[in-house]
C-alpha cells in the first residue's frame, strides 16, 4: 500500500505541477460557452490575499486540456539529508469527451546525492489502470485504481489521490486546508506567490501529508512546484516542471507504453481491491 501511495503521489503531483513559464497561449473554445482565459483574473503579486491567489488557481484549472513538460522530482530525507532525483518528461492529457485524464511519466536519469546515471523508470496512468516499469529490474506491475466503470477527476478535491487546488472553487478548499501565505524568500522560483496547505484533523489528507507547499507564477497562474511532506516529517517530495508547451495537440500513440519481451520480465497485475 505504501508503494501503491508513492506511486501515485509521483504521477499526480507532477499533473499538478504544471508551470506555464515561457508558454504559449492557452487555446480557448469559440463560441458562447467560451470562457476567457485564466490571465483574466488579473496578475498576482506579493500583496495578492489568500482568497485571490485561491480564484486564479481554479480559473487556470477551467482550461486546462494537455500539457507537456521535463520534469524533476526529488526524494528527500530531511533527517539523514539524502536526496535522490529523477528527471524525465511528462505528458498530460484531459482532453478526451467522458473519459479519465491520462497521464505519461518517463524518468531516464537519477542523480543520488550527486552521482547521476542512466535509469528508466515509467509510470501510464490511463482509465482504470496504473502501469509502472522498473526497467534495471525488468519488472512491470498494472494496478486496477478505480473499480470498474468508475471515473476519477484526479485533480479535484477529495476524489484525487493528490490534493491540489488547481481548477477548484476556494470554499473546497478551505474544507480540507488550513491555506497560508508565505513570505517570499530568495529560494523561491522568480514571479511566483507562497502558500501552504495545512490538511485539517480528520480528514483524509490529514494522513497522508503533513504540508503542501505550492508556488503559483503571477501571470500564467500555474503551479511551477510543490513539495510535500509525509505526516511524520520523515520524507520530503519535490516537484519541479519546466520546458512547458500548454494544451498542444496530443495522440493515442503518445501515451502507449513501447513493447518489451514478457518473457524476459515480471509481470504483476493486480485487479481492483476496495
Amino acid at each position: 500500500m505504501r508503494k501503491l501511495i508513492a506511486s501515485w503521489v509521483a504521477v499526480v503531483s507532477i499533473a499538478g505541477c504544471a508551470s506555464a513559464q515561457n508558454a504559449p497561449p492557452l487555446i480557448n473554445p469559440v463560441g458562447a460557452d467560451a470562457k476567457p482565459p485564466a490571465a483574466a483574473v488579473g496578475d498576482l503579486n506579493p500583496d495578492s490575499s489568500i482568497d485571490q491567489i485561491l480564484d486564479a488557481l481554479r480559473a487556470r484549472g477551467e482550461d486546462l486540456k494537455t500539457f507537456t513538460a521535463n520534469v524533476s522530482l526529488e526524494d528527500k530525507d530531511p533527517g539523514l539529508g539524502n536526496s535522490t532525483t529523477q528527471t524525465g518528461k511528462v505528458l498530460y492529457d484531459n482532453s478526451r469527451p467522458n473519459q479519465n485524464a491520462r497521464i505519461r511519466v518517463t524518468f531516464d536519469q537519477v542523480n543520488e546525492d550527486g552521482k547521476i546515471r542512466n535509469e528508466k523508470h515509467e509510470y501510464l496512468l490511463d482509465g482504470q489502470w496504473l502501469t509502472e516499469r522498473t526497467f534495471r529490474e525488468k519488472s512491470q506491475i498494472r494496478r486496477q485504481v478505480l473499480a470498474p466503470g468508475e471515473k476519477m477527476n484526479l485533480l479535484k478535491l477529495g476524489e484525487g489521490p493528490f490534493p491540489l487546488p488547481i481548477g477548484q472553487p476556494k470554499e473546497e478548499v478551505y474544507k480540507q486546508f488550513e491555506v497560508q501565505k508565505i513570505v517570499p524568500s530568495k529560494d523561491d522560483p522568480p514571479g511566483t506567490v507562497h502558500i501552504r496547505l495545512t490538511p485539517k484533523p480528520d480528514t483524509r489528507f490529514a494522513k497522508q501529508f503533513k504540508k503542501i507547499e505550492v508556488w503559483v507564477d503571477d501571470k500564467t497562474h500555474f503551479t511551477n512546484r510543490i513539495d510535500v511532506v509525509d505526516p511524520n516529517g520523515i520524507s520530503a517530495k519535490s516537484t519541479k516542471l519546466t520546458d512547458i508547451k500548454v494544451n498542444p495537440p496530443l495522440k493515442d500513440d503518445d501515451f502507449k507504453l513501447e513493447p518489451i519481451n514478457e518473457k524476459e520480465w515480471k509481470l504483476i497485475e493486480e485487479p481492483f481491491q476496495e
